[in-house]
């Protein structure tokens, strides 16, 4: 007896196959259609209704986050004035798994009146829309992954698989890099991981936990208290940095019971802390925090590898979510 987890793995055989012989349907259609948006100017203008109008908006939001610009148009809005929109310099993707559908069909003259290039992903590409088309890619599958085999499932999934092989492809032919994705993305993790520096994060100014390495420990504490960072930088005449003392070390004194509030901190700090430069991303501060077991950073910039000119904590990093 057929249970529903057995139908819903059919599902699955049965949309896995289409998106496997979708590979057939990499043709000299697709290469045209490739070498045809390199060409233009403008954007790539996705429209289709219904269930393909999804796919429509989905293929538009992906061409556009990885270097090809594009925008949804709605079919109907389209025949009311948003034609409008598009230009001689732009081309039409449009998506139909019949290859009839009105709502498309009724902007073709429009559209062959402005000579918008026009490239169909079709279910049916000897339909009214795949003789109207430039550039015909099928689409097509051999049945819907539902039992009554009407319901837009196989056709979807092989339509939406098809804008991301046309999206990653032209990615492919553009050179785009993830430092590019990330400039489309600057509110996203991945924007935040490859554009985010120290600098953008760090704490300066008066800011700063220092301290001249002639004040006494006394001094020290209540500096460190007053920043709130759990650590202070120990500067020399210079203002160069030459060491640090952290609540830790502030604890083992305490534990050793030794008084140290009248002494130099010089007695106490670890020389030689660890530092970074402004310009290093934060994801990568971040890591050599975790590396180093540490909290804290004092940061420099390149061109004076002495002065510290602020101070980045790993709250700051998680803070702005470059791990969310």
């Amino acid at each position: 007896m057929t249970t529903f987890l057995d139908k819903a793995r059919e599902v699955l055989e049965i949309e896995s196959k289409v998106i496997y012989d979708l590979r057939e349907q990499i043709d000299k259609n697709f290469h045209q259609a490739i070498e045809t948006i390199l060409h233009i100017s403008g954007k790539i203008i996705v429209t289709g209704i219904g269930k393909s109008g999804l796919v429509g908006r989905k293929i538009s939001a992906t061409l556009s986050s990885t270097g090809t610009p594009s925008f949804f148009m709605h079919p109907g809005e389209a025949a009311h004035g948003d034609l409008g929109g598009v230009s001689e310099n732009d081309l039409l993707l449009l998506i139909s798994n019949s290859g009839e559908t009105g709502e498309l069909i009724q902007l073709l003259p429009s559209l062959k009146r402005k000579n918008t290039p026009i490239i169909g992903f079709l279910g049916n590409i000897e339909s009214t829309l795949g003789e109207a088309c430039d550039i015909a890619i099928n689409t097509g599958v051999k049945k819907e992954a539902c039992p009554l085999g009407i319901v837009p499932t196989a056709s979807t999934i092989a339509a939406s698989a098809m804008g991301d092989a046309l999206a990653i492809s032209l990615l492919d032919k553009r050179g785009f890099e993830k430092e590019d994705f990330a400039m489309f993305h600057p509110g996203g993790s991945l924007g935040k991981r490859l554009l985010t520096t120290v600098e953008d994060l760090m704490h300066s100014g008066e800011y700063i936990p220092l301290i001249n390495t002639e004040k006494i420990m006394k001094e020290v504490i209540l500096q460190m208290t007053q920043k709130s960072f759990g650590i202070i930088g120990i500067t020399d005449n210079k203002q160069n940095l030459v060491g640090v003392i952290t609540d830790g070390d502030l604890r083992r004194c305490l534990e050793r019971d030794e008084p140290f509030l009248e002494h130099l901190p010089s007695n106490y700090m670890s020389k030689n802390p660890k530092w970074i430069v402004k310009t290093t991303l934060a994801i990568d501060a971040l890591h050599k925090m975790e590396k180093y077991e540490i909290t804290s950073l004092f940061v420099f910039d390149e061109e004076n590898n002495g002065l510290p000119i602020g101070i980045i904590h790993i709250h700051d990093i998680l803070k702005y979510g470059i791990m969310s």
